[in-house]
């Protein structure tokens, strides 16, 4: 009897032995069948496609689009659908003769703003009729190729005009020799379009390094009440010239992350800006406070001619005037504000501008505070509600109109 049991508990135990070996082997089986976990080639290159900066799409022998991504769209290749008609001729082409061309898919009508202006295709084949369109914008480049023709041909106008009138001068003190007193007129002349000249170089070998590959000073932290002072003392010479005198509020004790030398510029140019373009003995004014954002605002204020709403944008272009004339008079070269701009950009702030035709302007130099040496200087002086408040207080009458 229990030679029977134990022959009996062998029996069952081999039988479930063999039941889980066989439910373990056709998991394997299964599992081999099924293949690895993850997203197939096919998978994998519709991701690339549609995930890709250029615009592709595919063409069948008939011109169909057989796949395209977004940015084919967004470039105006495919509508509802159907290729651009330009890149199906294309295609026609590229299928009778198997080499790749590139083709000019450009919006042939403009739709304004940052729109895409310039779309240059490559078609190649693809084999079996099928053909594959790769466009990329470059209306970028175009943009920026415009911008350097018109910087060149610019800046060859404005030196010119200063060569010429010298050598004019030049000819005319030779013609009065021995007539002092035009001989000193004229060499005064001489000496104001060399001054002009100069400083027209200057501006542009400072604005050619903001906005190149030069790299830049690093930044640290800067004194914005020393950079008032020498500003204002680099403007000086347009203040008697302008019979005007710059008031400024209390120091502020404020500082930013900069560099000096550049915030100097950027500062005497929105003075010497605001000198030129205000009548005489009209108010100028600069003011400085820490704003709630942590950037320290700058403003120079005046009640000259004003800007007009429409226009307040390409104050900051290069060599843009908003009257010839009177920048003529003052040697101004039409710089200024592009230089005060770069600067601004590249110490991560930024120029805002307010004015009204007739009241006049305010010009405001945002550079982000320099936190750590804020708080050690005022901790220092003991009283760091004290210095926050009065850079508050000393401009808020400047910043939302002229003083």
């Amino acid at each position: 009897m229990a030679a029977s049991v134990c022959t009996a508990i062998s029996l069952g135990a081999l039988g479930v032995g063999l039941l889980i070996g066989f439910v373990l082997g056709r998991g394997r089986r299964s599992g081999a069948r099924r293949g690895p976990v993850g997203p197939t080639v096919a998978e994998l290159v519709r991701r690339v496609i549609h995930s890709s900066h250029s615009a592709v799409l595919v063409l069948n022998r008939f011109g169909d689009v057989v796949i395209h991504n977004p940015r084919a769209e967004a470039l105006g290749l495919v509508r509802n659908h159907r290729a651009d008609d330009r890149a199906r001729k294309a295609a026609e082409v590229v299928r009778e003769t198997g080499d790749p061309i590139e083709v000019d898919l450009s919006p042939l009508e403009s739709r304004g703003g940052r729109s895409p202006e310039a779309v240059l295709g490559e078609i190649r084949p693809l084999g079996d009729g099928f053909t594959a369109v790769d466009a990329d914008d470059q209306s970028e480049m175009v943009r920026l190729e415009a911008t350097r023709r018109d910087f060149v041909a610019n800046v060859s106008h404005e030196l010119k005009t200063p060569v010429g009138a010298m050598a004019l001068l030049a000819e005319a003190v030779l013609d009065a020799a021995d007539d002092p007193v035009e001989v000193r007129r004229f060499t005064t002349k001489i000496l104001s379009e060399g001054n002009r000249l100069g400083t027209l170089v200057t501006e542009l070998i400072a604005l050619s390094r903001l906005t190149g590959a030069e790299r830049l000073p690093d930044l640290h932290a800067v004194d914005v009440d020393a950079v008032v002072l020498e500003a204002m003392g680099r403007a000086a010479p347009a203040m008697d010239k302008a019979g005007i005198q710059v008031t400024t509020d209390a120091e502020s004790g404020l500082l930013v992350e900069g560099d000096r030398p550049l915030l100097v510029t950027a500062l005497s140019n929105l003075l010497e800006n605001a000198l030129a373009y205000s009548p005489s003995g009209s108010p100028v004014s600069v003011s400085r406070r820490l704003a709630e954002d942590g950037m320290v605002e700058i403003a120079v204020t005046d009640r000259g001619i004003g800007i007009a709403e429409e226009e307040q944008q390409r104050v900051f272009e290069r060599f843009y005037r908003l009257d010839k004339a009177r920048s003529r008079a003052t040697g101004g070269t039409g710089l200024g504000l592009a230089i005060v701009k770069h600067v601004a950009a590249n110490h991560g702030g930024e120029v805002k501008l307010w004015s009204k035709p007739g009241l006049g302007s305010t010009f405001t130099l945002r550079i982000p505070v320099h936190h750590a040496a804020v708080l050690a200087r005022v901790g220092d002086r003991g009283d760091q509600r004290g210095a926050l408040s009065r850079a508050d207080s000393g401009a808020s009458d400047h910043h939302g109109g002229p003083a």
